[in-house]
């Protein structure tokens, strides 16, 4: 039984160009009855068009496992580094005296 176990490991390659990774500060989520689409996206300040750099394309359950995944590291990041503080949480501003929190995009119009 332990042979067969070993067996069966999945292998998983990670390739030099998708190693370096890359870097996204907002991803868009979108949903239908049979998948979740997110879409990783970079925004640079001062630039009017940002540029979808990757789409990962998911069932349903495998979301639900990723949001599990992510809460479950988020708790232990946190039991190692401390609280991570959203900016509204921090009190922090904006040039007008205005909060920096930047609400979910509800109606947001972009090219897929």
């Amino acid at each position: 039984m332990e042979n067969e176990n070993k067996n069966n490991q999945l292998q998983i390659e990670l390739k030099e160009d998708v190693a370096k990774g890359t870097y996204a500060n907002l991803a868009i989520i979108t949903h239908s009855t049979s998948e979740f689409i997110i879409d990783f996206v970079s925004v640079l300040p001062g630039l009017p068009k940002a540029g979808v750099q990757s789409r990962i394309v998911m069932t349903p359950e495998n979301a639900k496992r990723l949001m599990y995944a992510l809460q479950d590291n988020m708790i232990k990041y946190e039991r190692n580094f401390g609280q991570v503080k959203m900016p509204e949480e921090r009190g922090q501003r904006d040039d007008k005296g205005g909060k920096t929190f930047v609400p979910p995009l509800s109606d947001f119009k972009g090219e897929a």
